[in-house]
């Protein structure tokens, strides 16, 4: 969808990409690590962060430091290593960041 408004360009491909895995068992391509784009392997890592944080109708969010675990337990499967360990840089250099599901 996002492809055919030429407002968002390229975007589309990050937007496509945020389900593969690092480990090449995502969807929709079956790419791995340094084949995704680093765009769509950050926007992973942080919808990921998001949804655990965030209550849902079937579960409640879980704390930021458990979701950072998760993440982090996650790391060289699902996610880049070094895009899980730049996330985790940059909320902790912003408390407030961290505070977010309190």
């Amino acid at each position: 969808m996002l492809a055919r408004i030429p407002f968002f360009g390229d975007a589309h491909m990050l937007v496509r990409g945020h389900h593969e895995r690092w480990d090449g068992r995502g969807y929709p391509d079956g790419l791995r690590a340094h084949e995704i784009p680093v765009g769509a392997r950050i926007l992973c890592a942080c919808d990921s962060y998001n949804a655990m944080i965030t209550n849902r109708p079937y579960r409640a969010a879980l704390t930021p430091e458990a979701a950072l675990q998760e993440l982090r337990l996650c790391c060289n499967t699902q996610f880049d290593p070094r895009v899980v360990e730049a996330l985790e840089r940059v909320l902790d250099a912003d408390g407030a960041a961290l505070a977010v599901a309190s």
